[in-house]
Order: structure tokens, then sequence, then C-alpha cells
């Protein structure tokens, strides 16, 4: 039996989110509004000898998207050499793509059996991208007034849309190093639905952020929207960076900085939240940043967990 590491991204607006769900009532059926059940699904065109059980190295919500996410999975050919991973790959997305699913396998690669995608994982970086309204370009007035802006048709749940004046990049960067280092982050989660001894340890919550950078994005749009978007918006990239996070850690921790840049908090509010974790603490003057802006964008590796002998066998 050999071990594989996928590669792979997707657009998550049509998925409940990547973790599969098994019904206990019904343990066999395959989870369809999930990334991995679909995963799972697609890998069964190469009928292995074992039963097939994949491995996910992030978890992510609904409508979250991906541009680097990882799997591993163990298979067994039934003549006991190894899939040629290039095969993998090509007939995973043909599969894909037949059943019109927006996941795409970026690569495939023959790890070491003790390989363990999340646990070796040496980090994760999340982009979160916003867009804000310039002022004073279309003449109107459009806080509160999302519908009727402009929203460009490729962008739709792809971006997070802000219409509120006024907005201080330099204000949200400086704040931002708050969020740095070693903190209790109990303020920043939201109460997970998977219960376990380990999630009520003290500890749990504590996590460490490496790096947050703020820096100015671009539209993804195309032919005349492309310019429409770009005189209409100004568009930042936020990058976090550590080896874990908690259930929905980033998006809080990106709207309580929007809400700071639109001036509905101080930065004293951030500071409370953070050196007094409670999740009776959290400002309800914050809004959750939406799902659909974030992205993950990088599962990080030291080379050497993934070396492996990579032979084309058929």
């Amino acid at each position: 039996m050999f071990r594989y590491l996928l590669e792979f991204s997707y657009i998550g607006t049509g998925f409940r989110g990547i973790q599969k769900t098994i019904l206990k009532s019904d343990p066999d059926c395959v989870d369809v509004k999930s990334v991995q059940g679909c995963l799972d699904l697609a890998l069964r065109v190469f009928r292995p000898v074992n039963e097939i059980t994949t491995v996910i190295s992030s978890r992510t919500d609904a409508g979250v998207h991906a541009l680097h996410s990882t799997l591993h999975v163990d298979l067994q050919r039934r003549d006991g050499i190894p899939y040629c991973v290039e095969t993998v790959t090509g007939v995973l997305n043909r599969t894909l793509y037949k059943q019109g699913l927006s996941i795409r396998v970026l690569k495939t690669s023959l790890v070491p059996d003790t390989f363990h995608c999340r646990y070796n994982a040496l980090g994760r970086t999340y982009l979160y991208r916003i867009a804000v309204a310039k002022q004073g370009i279309t003449g109107l007035d459009l806080k509160n007034k999302h519908f009727e802006a402009y929203l460009p048709v490729e962008e739709l749940d792809r971006c997070h849309f802000l219409h509120l004046a006024p907005f201080n990049v330099e204000r949200m960067r400086e704040a931002s190093r708050m969020f740095l280092g070693r903190h209790d982050f109990r303020t920043f989660r939201n109460q997970d639905r998977q219960k376990g001894a380990s999630r009520d340890h003290p500890m749990f919550t504590v996590r460490r952020i490496d790096e947050i950078t703020i820096k100015p994005g671009k539209s993804a749009c195309i032919g005349p929207n492309a310019k429409l978007a770009e005189d209409l918006y100004n568009y930042w990239d936020i990058e976090v960076r550590g080896k874990s996070f908690l259930y929905k850690q980033v998006r809080r921790i990106v709207g309580s900085l929007i809400a700071l840049a639109t001036d509905r908090i101080e930065e004293k509010c951030i500071y409370e939240m953070l050196t007094i974790p409670s999740k009776h603490n959290w400002d309800q003057r914050v809004q959750i940043a939406p799902a659909y802006g974030l992205y993950l964008c990088r599962v990080h590796y030291n080379e050497d967990d993934l070396k492996f002998q990579n032979k084309c066998n058929e």
C-alpha cells in the first residue's frame, strides 16, 4: 500500500465546507456537499483493493475557497505497484470536470507512509480579499446601499465589498501588529460543534500568529469590467500566517480590523479582546468577515518530509 499527497484548489461557493459529514444512520453514504466527499467519490474510479480513507490537512467553512489545500490517502493497487502520480492527477481532474465540480487537483505525490498531511504541516497562510469603494467617484452615498452599488459579476462570492467611509488602512496595519505572536484567542473563536477533551483544555485556544501583511490587491475582473472595478474600488489583500487556527479565527480577526478601519471600534477594543480572552468578551459592534472573501492560500511543509522515490510505474 502506498500513501499519496493530493494538492488541490477549489471554489467553495457550492460546498458546505471541505470536511465530509459521516451519518451514523448510514456511514456508507457519500457527502457530495463537501469537498472531501467529492474527492472520496472521485478516487473510487481507481478501484483500489483497500477502503478509501482520506485525511484533510485543514478545515474550511461553507463558502470559503482554497488556492492550495492538501489531503493524504492510502491506495493499494491490485498488482501491488504504485499508481502513476501524473495519471492520478489527470484522472481525478477529468472525473471532477465531468461532474461539474469546481475542484482542481494541482499535484499528486507519493510520500512516506509516516507522512501526515495535518501533523506534518509547518503552517498555513490565509488570504482575505476586500474591495473598498472610492469615495466621491460615483457621486452617490453608498453607505448601507450594497445592493445599489456596482459589483462586478466576476467577483461575486469571491471578494468582500465595502461601501463605508472612512476607511483607514494605515490604522488597520498598525492594529494588526497586536495579533502577532502567541496569544489566547478564546475571544476570536466561534464555538465549534465538535466536542472533545482536547478542545476543553485551557491551552487549546492559545495560538501563534507569525505574520499579518496588508497590501494592495488586484481585481479579478476581465474586459471592460476590469477598468471599471479598478476605477470604483481599492482592493486590499490581508494575509495571515500561522501554524494552526481556531474555528473562524481568521474571519474574526479580519472583522475586527475592518471595524477599526471604519471607525466602529477603537484600538482599545481589540486590545481588550486579546488580553481578556472570553467568549463573552466579543465586541458586538464587530461583524465577522463573510466566508466568501477568505481563501486558504497555502499549506506549508518541510520538503524533506515529502521525499519519496517518485517513479511512474504502470
